[in-house]
């Protein structure tokens, strides 16, 4: 118990921070909405740290006791870091920021050659909002998608079914459909700077698909920080290094 209330207030405090950080993208992606909805910047920022406060923290608070009952998921780094012990960080390190470049590339080399960057040719976003963004999504996004959403389907899935145990298949469904909602959950910042059409849809679905897919699957296999970490990196490959690219 003591140990889960550590990790509890370490991911909480990070969510928030990531919140905040975000801010400057999502108000310069969202520049002309915020402002016909004429609400003074500074009630705005307070209602979005509010807002990711009580978001983040339920996330988090539940879905590290869903990840014990499902004995299923577990938080390696963190939890060798509260009780002092021994890990080898090296390891899980490597392999999730390898991952995440790649899922980060493959994305890139899709949208731009399959999707002709229909989304992203429209973005002007400053590289530092999008390095600081990147935060968010490897952060935030992970205690949502897959500490908290994947956690709860996978412990659902068991109670319907009556297992003991979360079985692959179990796992892999709840990978899937997490990975689905995870694109479909992109949509709303896509409509800012493009139309929602069948095509928009069917793209954030398989390019955010691939991410969660593979940051489920770290999740599972390698612990949440992991799908954390890979997170990250492919924000970083995306939001930082290929716009320093086009740049040259």
């Amino acid at each position: 118990m003591k140990t889960r209330t550590k990790i509890f207030w370490i991911l909480w405090i990070l969510s928030i921070i990531s919140s905040i950080l975000i801010l400057p993208y999502v108000f310069n992606i969202e520049a002309e909405l915020l402002q016909q909805a004429n609400i003074p910047f500074g009630l705005l920022v307070v209602i979005a740290i509010l807002q990711g406060a009580v978001i983040f923290g339920l996330a988090a608070f539940i879905g590290l006791i869903l990840a014990e009952k499902t004995a299923a998921f577990k938080l390696p780094l963190l939890t060798s870091w509260v009780e002092h012990k021994k890990i080898n960080y090296k390891r899980i390190f490597v392999l999730s920021v390898a991952l995440g470049l790649i899922v980060g590339a493959i994305i890139a080399l899709l949208d731009k050659f399959v999707f002709h960057g229909v989304v992203s040719s429209n973005m002007q976003v400053p590289l530092w909002q999008g390095f600081l963004a990147s935060f968010y999504g490897g952060i935030a996004e992970e205690i949502v998608m897959r500490l908290f959403l994947m956690t709860l389907l996978v412990f659902i899935l068991m109670k319907i079914f009556g297992r003991k145990n979360a079985g692959p298949v179990i796992v892999w469904t709840s990978i899937i459909v997490i990975a689905v909602l995870f694109g479909l959950g992109h949509l709303p910042i896509t409509s800012a700077v493009a139309s929602i059409t069948p095509w928009i849809v069917f793209r954030a679905i398989l390019l955010n698909g691939i991410g969660g897919i593979v940051f489920g699957w770290l999740y599972w296999k390698k612990g949440l920080e992991s799908a954390i970490i890979a997170h990250f990196s492919a924000d970083i490959v995306l939001q930082v290094i290929v716009p320093t690219l086009l740049l040259i």
